[in-house]
């Protein structure tokens, strides 16, 4: 095998293995699962076809990671290994795409400097260890990304476009956002007209080579909108379904200036990096690396400020996959940062990157280590399942407020054996739902009087909000005058408190 195969080799995989590394660190989170994890963990657990009756109702644009978490649990049993490891795998996936582009477009310490820079996003470290599909949004990302610039070189078959276009799509089932990647590659597709003769003529390696014409889009730019539109249509019945499923985001906060602060930050580093890449001598036949990564970071994040102009959505987690250009704008400048140093120092420019690396490693150190704790998350839906273990007694009734808590008793039943659910009238699998169908007021009143115990799982002072319903209202008023507090525990975001009848009303 030759030196230059090999290289090409090693690249990908030590940024995969690296970021392996960081997503097995900690993988448990000392066995905590919060909210949103909650949500995959109990859909998983299922059957197909409770979960086709839940998609009808709610969670349609994850209907696809579910299906897949569902197979998993079927296969490895639930557990926080199995729960979080695809995300591990998939951003894996994506480092290696990251340096294999930043190999090909800008050299080989370039695309080792991105793969290794990814894992090291503050952002990329939260959804790295995180049971929801934002990661495998990812990985698709840098496969498509990676397919065009193959596209683009030149070396490409109908077998690429049809990977390129299954790929975009299959990022679109699992979160319909993700197709902001298509304008972005529509940049790179203009931007590259002037990278070279087959981008600019459009043919493919073994066909004749026309005359390069400045600005003429050749064969190239039509199957790519082929492929483009195929992906779309086969994502768009899910955007389409999933509008009437949208008061599930209704808690998203309009858009606000401060909240562009982040993405303005993440924007100056990337242009840094563009200029960096802009000087360097380095030019394959095919795109820049800034002509990939610029538009793969800015796009996204201004497509998704632009939407959440007209319904709220912005959310850092919508658009992960953008940070694949700035890793790969990063490794372009730690490129272009080695080949200044080799010039005048041979022997220090290939310390450059493991320089970088350990700086960048002990300064984002606070940061890793609070991305692996379980206050990095809102709550903990293992802790107060524990809190209920421990507490409860045979014949003690429990009480969830928002109803939404009942996640702790989905994903731990057995902590729960024992108790009865007072207020559920239908549970979630059979009401397709993800908390279940409770009874009303009356009913839950006459209920919660009949038991000397009951067990509130609820949130804490910190996260909790006001009564939103008539019936939780009722809850709260019912054990404040007729019952009194005997233990409270607030553990990691979730409050389990138990009550006591009252001799007499207060």
């Amino acid at each position: 095998m030759s030196t230059a195969r090999t290289v090409r080799l090693l690249v990908p995989s030590a940024a995969a293995l690296w970021t392996s590394a960081l997503g097995l660190w900690g993988l448990s989170r000392q066995n905590s699962v919060w909210r949103d994890e909650a949500a995959t963990w109990q859909v998983a657990r299922r059957s197909t076809a409770e979960i086709a009756q839940l998609l009808g109702n709610v969670d349609v644009v994850h209907g696809l990671y579910y299906l897949l978490m569902h197979g998993l649990f079927e296969l490895f049993g639930p557990g926080t290994t199995v729960l979080r490891l695809p995300s591990v795998a998939a951003m894996a996936v994506a480092a290696a795409c990251v340096a294999a582009l930043g190999h090909r477009l800008a050299g080989p310490w370039a695309g080792l400097g991105g793969g290794v820079a990814l894992g090291l996003l503050p952002a990329v470290q939260f959804y790295l260890q995180e049971g929801r599909p934002y990661a495998l949004v990812a990985a698709g990302a840098g496969v498509s990304t990676l397919l065009l610039v193959t596209l683009l070189e030149g070396r490409g078959r109908a077998v690429h476009w049809i990977a390129y276009g299954g790929t975009v799509a299959l990022c679109g089932l699992l979160n319909w956002l993700s197709l902001m990647i298509l304008p972005a590659h529509l940049l790179t597709l203009l931007l590259s007209g002037r990278s070279g003769r087959r981008v600019r003529s459009g043919h493919d390696v073994g066909e004749p080579c026309e005359p390069c014409v400045p600005g003429r889009p050749g064969g190239l730019g039509k199957r790519w909108a082929v492929a483009a539109g195929a992906a779309v249509v086969c994502v768009l019945p899910l955007v389409l379904f999933s509008r009437s499923q949208s008061a599930q985001v209704s808690w998203i906060p309009p858009l606000t200036w401060h909240m562009l602060i982040g993405p303005a930050v993440l924007l100056a580093v990337g242009g840094a990096g563009a200029v960096l890449d802009r000087r360097s001598p380095y030019r394959p036949d095919g795109p820049s690396a800034a002509a990939v990564g610029l538009p793969l970071l800015v796009v996204p994040q201004l497509g998704l400020a632009g939407l959440s102009l007209v319904q709220p959505l912005f959310l850092d987690r919508y658009v992960l996959f953008s940070l694949l250009g700035l890793a790969l704008l990063i490794g372009a400048a730690i490129g272009a940062g080695v080949r200044t140093v080799s010039r005048r120092l041979p022997r220090a420019g290939r310390w450059l990157l493991p320089a970088v690396v350990v700086v960048a490693s002990v300064a984002l150190l606070p940061q890793a280590l609070a991305k692996r704790s379980p206050e990095s998350r809102v709550d903990d839906v293992l802790a107060a399942a524990d809190a209920v273990r421990r507490l409860k007694r045979p014949g003690d009734a429990v009480l969830f407020f928002p109803s939404a808590r009942r996640d702790t008793r989905l994903v731990s039943p057995d902590a729960f054996s024992g108790l009865e659910d007072i207020a559920l009238a239908r549970t979630p699998e059979r009401s397709g739902t993800l908390k279940g169908v409770e009874d009303g007021p009356a009913r839950i009143r006459t209920a919660m009087l009949t038991h000397r115990r009951i067990l509130l799982v609820t949130d804490t002072p910190a996260v909790s909000r006001p009564p939103a319903t008539e019936r939780d209202r009722m809850k709260r008023s019912v054990l404040r005058n007729h019952f009194r507090i005997v233990t409270d525990t607030q553990t990691r975001g979730r409050r389990v408190t138990l009550y006591e009848r009252r001799a007499a009303p207060r």
